[in-house]
């Protein structure tokens, strides 16, 4: 299978040189985690894995996403519930997110007039960046609208 060769090189080799073995496991959970978009959680990405193979445990998964973030394949994000969620990292475009506080929606964009800003900022305070996360909390059109509705 020609699929995500530059990722799988790059997990495996981080798992041999952490000394751990490449097993079918870790290969299911790091395919199913290339092959979805957004952002998942270990429970989410549990129940995708399980899916195709129910002899994989939580720890696992759990375990693995760790791996996949230790060598650039993901990103772990924390978007205000809770939970951390991973997403893709490598190979992908930087992005924000807003962040519905009614529903949970999460809208991803990306604005030069922040990533300008940002480095202006930190040219200001000879701040050397290496990287950022911005998290914009709010209400999204449609709980507006329900709220709306409900008055």
């Amino acid at each position: 299978m020609t699929e995500f060769i530059q990722e799988k090189e790059i997990f495996f080799e981080h798992i041999r040189r952490a000394g751990l073995k490449k097993t079918a496991q870790r290969e299911l959970i790091l395919l199913i985690f290339l092959r979805t978009e957004g952002h998942l959680s270990a429970e989410d990405l549990y129940h995708l894995v399980k899916e195709k193979d129910p002899t994989v445990g939580y720890t696992t998964v759990y375990r693995t996403l760790k791996l996949l973030s230790e060598c650039g394949l993901a990103r772990e994000e924390r978007l205000g519930d809770g939970r951390r969620r991973y997403e893709h990292h490598y190979n992908h475009q930087h992005h924000d997110h807003l962040i519905c506080t009614g529903c949970g929606e999460l809208i991803e964009f990306y604005s030069e007039v922040i990533e300008r800003t940002q480095d202006e900022i930190a040219e200001q305070f000879d701040f050397e960046l290496t990287h950022h996360s911005l998290r914009i909390f709010g209400v999204c059109s449609k709980c507006r609208q329900k709220k709306q509705r409900r008055i």
